[in-house]
């Protein structure tokens, strides 16, 4: 999946336009002399996927508070759903689903307690929310757990109720916090395809995690947040464009691997190895297929070639400069 990234400064967009998903605008905010966020723009789109991603304390929850209308900017503008949280903080409630990395209280209640309240809480009738809280108990996989009281689910049992919670009203627009933490693969596998469907239907996702590869099989677009400031577009492509490891495992049938590769001219700098092939360092797609078609010409049997990690995942560690210098 080609990802793309919109730091939403683009020619078309502004805070009086038509938008039933997300625009950030220059948003800054402080606690004292920390300043949380202090430069964010960017734009997430009805029936897309959108990754924030950004080091630990870098104001992606902080962020996300402000889009859910729990904190306030204390400069720039917020819409959700063409909406200002601070102004119309109802509004943006209807609209929008929040779940945050940690499940909330409630503790006593149970697992479908939980979901017919937060459904009573949005006004829904008691029948309605009854109803609603089954089918989500079947999406989320909580049937059997229905009558448990929620402090005595696992983590990865919480983060599924949490997020039935966040989608009790059907909301145009979803803001997850982590939501593959704690969850089993199988259950991420699950959650990923949830994800893609609510894009189906045209909402409006901004999810951050740290699970990269997670991000990669689910995003259509990608915002990077570092120190507080949503990194620029041209900082992204340059990153996006620098140098990848690819790993290359080559079979014994044909021309010794190492020596093609020194043979094509590669410096030896760009080539290492790990317990599962050989690493080579490649400026990008391009150059990746036509070393893989020069490697096949001097008759390297090649059993498998692919980038060592994600495209969100080296983009990250490019522009954190924590896979090393490239």
């Amino acid at each position: 999946m080609s990802i793309e990234v919109d730091t939403g400064r683009g020619p078309t967009s502004d805070d009086t336009s038509p938008h039933g998903g997300i625009i950030v605008r220059d948003v800054k905010r402080s606690f004292g002399a920390v300043h949380a966020v202090r430069d964010a723009s960017f734009e997430a789109h009805p029936g897309s996927v959108t990754a924030l991603i950004g080091p630990n304390g870098s104001g992606k929850t902080t962020l996300m508070l402000m889009l859910a209308s729990l904190l306030a900017p204390q400069q720039g503008s917020i819409r959700v759903a063409g909406f200002d949280p601070v102004a119309q903080p109802r509004e943006v409630r209807r609209r929008l689903g929040w779940m945050p990395d940690v499940l909330g209280s409630w503790g006593a209640l149970t697992v479908r307690q939980a979901l017919t309240t937060t459904a009573a809480l949005y006004g829904m009738p008691r029948d309605e929310a009854s109803s609603r809280a089954d089918e989500l108990l079947h999406i989320v996989d909580l049937v059997p757990l229905a009558s448990q009281a929620s402090r005595a689910l696992s983590r990865g049992q919480k983060q599924r109720l949490s997020l039935a919670r966040a989608i009790v009203h059907d909301p145009s627009v979803l803001v997850l916090d982590e939501p593959a933490s704690g969850l089993d693969p199988g259950a991420r596998a699950s959650l990923r395809e949830l994800v893609r469907q609510f894009a189906g239907q045209g909402k409006t996702v901004l999810v951050s995690s740290h699970v990269l590869a997670e991000l990669d099989e689910m995003a259509d677009a990608a915002v990077y947040i570092e120190q507080g400031a949503t990194v620029s577009a041209e900082r992204v492509a340059r990153a996006r464009s620098g140098l990848r490891d690819w790993r290359i495992r080559a079979t014994s049938a044909g021309t010794p691997l190492g020596h093609a590769l020194l043979a094509l001219g590669l410096p030896a700098s760009h080539i290492s190895a790990d317990n599962l092939g050989t690493l080579v360092k490649v400026g990008g797609d391009e150059q990746a297929a036509r070393l893989l078609t020069d490697l096949v010409g001097r008759g390297v049997s090649i059993s498998a070639f692919a980038p060592a990690v994600g495209e969100l995942e080296h983009t990250f560690l490019d522009i954190t400069d924590r896979g090393g210098r490239r």
